[in-house]
């Protein structure tokens, strides 16, 4: 053995690397006993060495060294107990002498016995070694380069210390330079984290695509983080495909190398693209210019202020031109490098009153950007002392004022200080705030222009809503309309109280399919519809199936007119509540069922028909009838009410139950309790929903007769409702009264046939019903002087306040209401 043998720490091969030269399993190898003989000698020995097994087996191994002692080997060997590696001259088969790198371990037996495991390599292949493992230790440990590997499902498995220091999500995944715990909490999935997105995106596409990709990317701030540490950054990431020997798929390793400030150019380009992910994001203007504010800093400016005229913020009409100087500016937005914001002179939404010769009002009335030095001598500071000191406190440099531009027209500026950044702006630095601010005035003028929109239809909406529902005798309603929030639209969600003959009330919710102003006007329509439909007092279902032909009708115009989206549907629950009778008879058109709160009941949904949304055309509907006790609540509502993102519609319906559980409470009291337990902060649709109590009407407030179909029975039918009226204190009406009944029994006498029933009922006006068994219908004319007849409804239309026809399974009952006095 010779002088380049050294002490080593290393025991068996450490590593398992392809090219390893101790790999055991293609390597030398040779087994030497306690007593220094050759016990093992492998193939891999004998192309090396050029002795045979059988050459040298139980021979000495000192025989093969090529000068020195042979027997001085073995009392060396036996002074190891760690084990060694070096470098040896051996004598080769051939007779020449050859240098080989060794490893000696020692191998301990159950009795005692100490060999020596002996493996051997070309010393050229060691140093190659040496030097891969050189290299690749200091790329993973010591070069700026961050690297990870995931496996197949995404997860991080090995992370080094660069990288857990420059990404979050590395750090959490697995620990700075170490594996991920397989009996511990699993690793974090590359989903999660700041970065995340990237990285899962290109993963998966390196995984499915086994091709390997290099991406930049621009990495804006933490968020909340300020100053140094809040800064972009530009980073180069390479992602490969890891494979075993056999090509199966181990997972990707990906390397990740901070550029920032390498390259100025390609880093603006990447803090542009990364401006057209992060601003616009949705339709709020707010938003917006707050994401505008928040890509200027800390990557450009040191503080950053947006500034909107007042005609863009209350998404009022358009500005009409660049020339604003007398339009009044208001913050929109703003933030700084610093927590406390010591620049901030205004409020968010006050207006900011620049001086006249400001860069700002400049920059407004002309519409070109300015960028100046700022000191004490800044010529407008002087006419702004607050401005002038908070800049002198900072150390204010420099001063870039670019206008918020789209379409040609000024909707506002920016204003960009710096101070801790000590480079002044440049012409290469307007250029890009130039670019960012234009990219930024599309979103904002594309938000104003949603905002108004939303108002409109919002306003539209509300003004085809009734402002306020009638009172009536045989109900007390509650009701509430709310818009869904900004980015989904107005929708067509709409409710009603129509008051009918006989001291019938109609309960009516609906909803149009779509959002915006085309859903509002729809659903206008439908209203008015339905409101005329109500007057003729058809039952609901008759009243669906016209209501069903009109949405048809609209939607085959709309269509042939190609006004853009048509009416596609609606839906609609319509009910009709006798407080005589007490019950509620309900028909629904693809709506969801009404709930009942009963007093001494649960709270139920009844089994009503589902008949088709409207505008399908020509299915049926069908309604149900329900008796309800008086103080019962019934409650129409829109789906809006029960369905959510994030929850089934069943659980929605156990909401409501529970809402609707206490029926004594107050009704504006029920309604708000709905609507904090069944609707979330920022609403999806359009929710409209409707409350109703039932009153019932006593029997003493009704009386009935049968008359005869005898012409004498009209007078004895007079003096039966002068009585009624006299115990009513009604004497006052009385000669009217007697009027209609006499002019509405002879035509039913005269023209109809029976049976013919009477009916006064006192509500809130006197009604008096005369029906009868004929389908025929009386109308209204003006007599001619020669007639001797055909007057009698003439004059029933001049006594009452209103008249009309209601047809019934039996017949028809032809009514009249009088306004009651006063005092009564």
């Amino acid at each position: 053995m010779d002088e380049d043998v050294g002490m080593g720490v290393s025991g068996v091969a450490s590593s398992a690397n392809p090219g390893d030269p101790f790999d055991i399993k293609t390597t030398a190898v040779a087994v030497v006993d306690a007593d220094g003989l050759i016990a093992h000698w492998s193939r891999g020995a004998e192309h090396l060495l050029g002795h045979r097994a059988g050459d040298v087996l139980r021979r000495p191994a000192g025989v093969l060294l090529a000068g020195g002692d042979p027997m001085s080997l073995t009392s060396r060997l036996r002074r190891v107990d760690r084990g060694w590696d070096g470098v040896v001259s051996l004598r080769h088969g051939a007779g020449h002498t050859v240098r080989l790198a060794i490893r000696v371990s020692p191998l301990l037996g159950a009795d005692g016995s100490h060999d020596w495991l002996v493996l051997a390599c070309d010393i050229a292949d060691r140093r190659r070694h040496e030097l891969y493992e050189s290299v690749a230790r200091g790329l993973l440990e010591q070069s700026p380069i961050g690297v990870a590997v995931l496996d197949t499902q995404l997860r991080y498995r090995w992370v080094n210390r660069e990288l857990a220091g420059m990404e979050e999500t590395a750090a959490d995944g697995a620990g700075p330079a170490g594996p991920a715990q397989e009996d511990g909490p699993g690793p974090a999935p590359a989903g999660e984290g700041k970065s995340s997105a990237v990285v899962t995106r290109h993963a998966r596409q390196v995984l499915i695509s086994g091709q390997s990709q290099v991406t930049l990317e621009h990495v804006p701030p933490r968020h909340g983080v300020r100053g140094r540490g809040g800064q972009g950054h530009s980073r180069l990431r390479s992602f490969f495909p890891l494979r075993d020997p056999t090509g199966r798929a181990l997972g990707i390793c990906y390397a990740v190398l901070d550029v920032t400030g390498q390259d100025p150019a390609r880093e603006r380009l990447a803090l542009l693209n990364a401006a057209g992910e992060h601003i616009g994001t949705t339709l709020d203007l707010d938003r917006t210019v707050q994401e505008l504010a928040e890509v200027m800093v800390p990557q450009v400016a040191d503080f950053a202020a947006i500034d909107l005229l007042d005609v863009v913020q209350t998404a009022g009409d358009r500005p009409t031109g660049s020339g604003h100087g007398a339009a009044t500016l208001r913050r929109a937005a703003h933030l700084s490098i610093q927590e406390s914001q010591p620049e901030v002179i205004v409020g968010i939404g006050e207006p900011t009153r620049y001086p006249p010769r400001s860069p700002q009002k400049r920059c407004l009335a002309t519409g070109k950007p300015l960028r100046e030095v700022v000191g004490p001598s800044t010529p407008w500071l002087g006419e702004d002392p607050e401005r002038w000191r908070k800049m002198i406190e900072l150390g204010v440099h420099t001063h870039l004022v670019v206008p918020l531009l789209a379409r040609g027209i000024t909707m506002g500026v920016v204003t960009l200080l710096r101070w801790k950044n000590l480079d002044a702006f440049d012409e290469d630095d307007l250029l890009l705030v130039e670019e960012l601010v234009a990219r930024a005035a599309v979103c904002v003028d594309n938000a104003r222009r949603f905002a108004r929109e939303h108002q409109a239809a919002l306003t539209l909406q509300t003004s085809l809503l009734p402002p306020n529902l009638p009172e009536h005798s045989a109900v007390e309603v509650a009701h509430r309309y709310l818009p869904a929030d900004a980015e989904s639209g107005v929708g067509g969600d709409w409710y009603d109280v129509i008051p009918l003959s006989g001291a019938r009330v109609a309960l009516v919710v609906g909803d149009v399919v779509g959002h915006g102003l085309h859903a509002a006007a729809s659903m206008g329509r439908l209203r008015a519809a339905v409101q005329t439909l109500a007057d003729l007092d058809l039952p609901p279902d008759e009243l669906l199936a016209h209501v069903d032909d009109l949405v048809v009708r609209l939607s085959d115009e709309a269509e042939a007119a190609a006004e853009g989206p048509t009416v596609v549907g609606a839906t609609c629950v319509y009910a009709i509540y006798d407080p005589i009778a007490r019950k509620i008879v309900v028909a629904r058109a693809g709506h969801p069922s009404p709930a009942i709160a009963h007093l001494s009941e649960p709270v139920e949904f009844p089994d009503i028909p589902a008949g088709p949304p409207l505008g399908l055309g020509g299915l049926p509907f069908e309604s149900a009838e329900i008796t309800v006790e008086e103080g019962s609540i019934i409650a129409l509502y829109t789906d809006g009410l029960i369905e959510a993102s994030d929850r089934d519609v069943d659980v929605g319906m156990e909401r409501l139950c529970f809402t609707l559980a206490h029926p004594d409470r107050p009704l504006e009291e029920i309604c708000d309790i709905m609507v904090r337990t069944l609707l979330p902060d920022r609403p999806r649709d359009d929710v409209a929903f409707l409350i109703a109590r039932t009153h019932v009407l006593s029997s003493d407030r009704v009386a009935s007769w049968e008359v005869p179909a005898d012409p004498s029975a009209v007078h004895v039918a007079r003096e039966d409702v002068s009585r009624q009226l006299s115990l009513w204190g009604l004497e006052e009406t009385a000669f009217t009264t007697e009027l209609i009944v006499s002019e509405l029994l002879t035509n039913a006498i005269r023209h109809a046939y029976g049976p013919i029933h009477l009916r006064l009922i006192h509500e809130r006006a006197l009604i008096c019903e005369v029906s009868d068994a004929s389908n025929t219908s009386p109308h209204l004319r003006r007599a001619r002087s020669t007639d001797e007849g055909g007057r009698g409804l003439f004059l029933v239309a001049q006594v009452a306040q209103r008249w009309g026809t209601r047809y019934t399974s039996t017949g028809k009952t032809i009514w009249a209401e009088q306004q009651l006095p006063a005092h009564t």
